[in-house]
């Protein structure tokens, strides 16, 4: 086999030495532009994990490396005159020149060919049977095929540029410094001995405030040095082509052209501070080389190790993603407590969490804990902050936790039945704060489908009314959801078409405009001013027979694509008249409905809105319109925002994921200085713990768990000892034996998970530095 690898970093060589190794009558040829000793940047880091996979892969470069390496095992975080370290990160640090050498060596070893200080093209290859583009971030291999490889390039806002330093470090560092200018960060580590990279970082504004776009290389150093010059301690940085740029995060709808093939940063990449670029590389190296040793041709090795590679990649991309982003909003969260900015910053990317900081670093999380309670009126110390009481206006919740509103499509004409009475029952006696309804419609053509409810008459009022007194029998309270289908309404229930149209007994439907959802369906009536004055009325009326009901809180749902949402997203309002057109006129109607319902629900009882702060599609509501429309509601008594997203048009594209929706809830909450809520794919007690903690949002709310769990927030309450969530007396022994059973079972999990962690590579506990 031939094999022509086109760039000599990290992927190139590793992939060369494995194919070397095991298939040693093979032409390995690595091509690099560069001479042997040329390197840019200064150190790499790995983790624990990383440097698992290497031993693995290949022993003897695992030794080399090992042997030349930094360690630490903690990381430490500089802010506002706080320093906060947190142990067992396990990370080790390499000098880029060294590892390349050491890789360098160990193909020579085998007998790979390596020449430098040449340009190459795959058609310099012709007799190859494989060639591997590693050719770098700036792959000229990737533009010169992008119609084939479909390359999408997002250069990200911040400036950073790659520094050195002769000051030693004994943990990872994150420094946050604050000028007149604006912030600064530095992500540093040491690499070897006397030697540590410095990656600074800031946001345009800052960088452009700082005259750093006008400044050479050296200059710009000697100001760093100046903003840094506490946590540099006397020591200088070191310039190696240390050009200030923007990261670009490089996605590719294909990596394999016939025999070639994308490796590395030329493929995906990925931002450095999960300090992942290399690790990436390489992984892919392992990657391709396993899809190699599985068998086949070729063109099947090729498939195979794009198939099952892409998915893992994509994960440490989208990982990489919420970090940057986090680092581009520092600003949001710079008032935060010290500990609370501290637990953002090690949870940013989702990777580590409540629990996970629990385990290794009990000290700390309790910290936040204190935080987080000393900033809750009535807040306790001791519990964690999914169990912190909440208040808004004259209501005040027991914990954090919400039944989020969920669509049954069960109710008879609207008519919630037995099913609906056990169905939010059952969940009111499983410890939740906040029960919401599903979305209840103020009339009968205000409906999605058929079987959803309504409070229109009084059989209505009077079925709601019994479930709301079940609930608060049980110390749960009950916030009724309000909305209007628009032109969604008339369609089938859920499991018979989701969002198709009725084939028979539809009603006439009406929206912003007069536009279908599907290009099949109903095509609705543009309102007039009679209809929204119609709509306003019905809407008041619900409100008023919600308070009859005894509803502790009235929420108006305009979001998902229904009638109010429909007047907010230009991508289906295209009136011409004064409810178009602008944000502030597409948020007229709504907040007129807002309005009224606000002056006809008790001043002492709570408002919220539900809105889509993103329609998941080109043309459609932007960061900025969420923005505004969030905070007109709030200038109207909105006391909460529930924030989702899209449902908007049928040819949205959603990126989902674990907790997908939280970044509008952070930056709501954050930039505007509201009161949030957040929902979507949001699924553990954990999860709800980090979200509080790192100040993302003041409400979480669960929807599928609850559906298969009712009682999720009394079993998270026995996980972590917080006795004082309500059941019915009845459950009592049920709930003893769930704590002690529960106490016991975490005990053994994170007894396992101390046990899984990956083994320390460290050569030797790692003391303190020496300055």
């Amino acid at each position: 086999m031939r094999i022509a690898i086109i760039g000599g970093g990290p992927a190139g060589l590793y992939f060369a030495i494995l194919m070397k190794r095991d298939r040693p009558a093979a032409q390995v040829t690595v091509v690099e532009r560069n001479q042997a000793d040329d390197t840019f940047g200064f150190g790499v880091v790995f983790s624990d994990a990383t440097l698992d996979a290497f031993r693995e892969a290949d022993e003897p470069s695992y030794r080399a490396i090992a042997g030349s390496f930094a360690y630490w095992d903690d990381i430490e975080i500089h802010a506002r005159g706080a320093t906060h370290r947190i142990g067992g990160n396990g990370f080790c640090g390499c000098s880029r020149r060294t590892l390349l050498t050491l890789l360098q060596n160990r193909a020579r070893q085998l007998g790979v060919v390596l020449e430098f200080g040449r340009d190459a093209r795959p058609e310099d290859f012709p007799e190859a049977d494989l060639i591997v583009a590693a050719d770098g971030v700036n792959s000229p291999i990737r533009a010169a095929h992008a119609d084939h490889f479909r390359p999408e390039i997002d250069l990200r806002p911040n400036r950073f540029a790659w520094m050195g330093s002769t000051r030693p470090l004994d943990a990872f560092n994150f420094f946050f410094e604050e000028r007149p200018e604006g912030i600064f960060i530095a992500h540093a580590y040491q690499y070897e001995a006397g030697a540590s990279t410095w990656v600074l970082e800031t946001d345009p504004e800052t960088f452009s405030r700082a005259g750093l776009d006008r400044m050479d290389e050296a200059q710009s150093a000697r100001y760093m040095e100046g903003v840094f010059a506490e946590a540099l301690r006397g020591h200088g940085l070191v310039t190696n082509r240390s050009l200030w740029r923007q990261f670009p995060t490089i996605r590719c709808g294909r990596w394999v052209k016939d025999n070639l093939v994308l490796l590395g940063d030329a493929k995906a990449s990925a931002h450095f501070s999960i300090g992942s670029g290399t690790k990436l590389a390489m992984e892919d190296a392992i990657a391709l080389h396993g899809a190699f040793l599985a068998g086949g041709d070729v063109a099947t090795c090729l498939n195979r190790f794009e198939t099952g590679r892409r998915e893992e990649v994509e994960k440490t991309q989208h990982a990489a993603d919420v970090s940057l982003v986090w680092f581009e909003h520092v600003r949001r969260f710079w008032n935060f407590s010290p500990a609370r900015f501290a637990f953002g910053v090690m949870t940013r990317s989702k990777a580590i969490t409540w629990d996970n900081l629990l385990l290794r670093a009990p000290d700390f999380v309790a910290e936040v804990q204190q935080a987080v309670a000393a900033e809750t009126p009535g807040g306790d110390p001791a519990r964690p902050p999914m169990f912190q009481p909440f208040a808004l206006r004259g209501m005040t919740l027991p914990n954090r936790v919400v039944v989020s509103p969920m669509c049954m499509y069960s109710a008879e004409e609207g008519l919630p039945g037995d099913f609906h009475l056990v169905h939010y029952g059952a969940r009111a006696m499983g410890g939740a704060g906040l029960l919401f309804t599903e979305m209840t419609c103020p009339a009968p053509d205000a409906r999605i489908t058929p079987g959803c409810t309504g409070l229109w008459n009084d059989a209505q009022q009077a079925a709601w009314t019994r479930i709301v007194g079940i609930a608060h029998a049980h110390g749960a309270k009950m916030c009724l959801q309000l909305g209007h289908a628009g032109r969604k309404g008339a369609t089938k229930l859920m499991w018979e078409g989701m969002d198709q149209p009725l084939e028979s007994g539809a009603w006439p439907i009406v929206s912003a405009s007069a536009l279908p959802y599907y290009p099949h369906s109903q095509v609705p009536r543009e309102m007039t001013r009679a209809d929204m004055d119609r709509v306003t009325a019905e809407f008041v009326a619900a409100a008023r027979r919600g308070i009859a009901a005894g509803f502790d809180m009235l929420e108006l749902h305009c979001a998902h694509g229904y009638l109010l949402a429909s007047f907010l997203s230009p991508l289906t309002n295209h009136r011409a008249d004064k409810y178009g057109g602008a944000v502030e006129n597409r948020l007229r109607f709504p907040l007129e409905v807002f309005a009224a319902m606000r002056k006809a629900w008790p001043a002492g009882r709570p408002m919220s809105v539900r809105i889509s702060a993103t329609d998941w599609a080109d043309g459609g509501i932007t960061d900025e319109d969420a923005l505004a429309v969030a905070r007109a509601f709030h200038a109207a008594g909105a006391d909460l925002i529930d924030v989702s997203t899209g449902q908007t048009v049928h040819d949205a594209e959603p990126v989902y994921g674990r907790m997908f929706q939280l970044p509008w809830a952070d930056m709501l909450r954050n930039e505007a200085g509201l009161a949030v809520m957040c929902v979507g794919s949001i699924t553990t007690a954990d999860q709800v713990n980090t979200i509080l903690a790192a100040g993302r949002a003041d409400l979480v709310a669960l929807a599928r768990p609850h559906l298969t769990d009712p009682s999720f927030t009394l079993h998270a309450a026995a996980e972590y000892g917080v006795r004082g969530v309500s059941t019915p007396v009845q459950y009592g022994p049920g709930k003893d034996a769930l704590f002690r059973n529960t106490q016991r079972a975490r005990e053994d999990l994170m007894e396992l998970r101390r046990k899984a962690k990956p083994a320390s590579h460290a050569p030797a506990p790692l003391g303190r530095a020496a300055e």
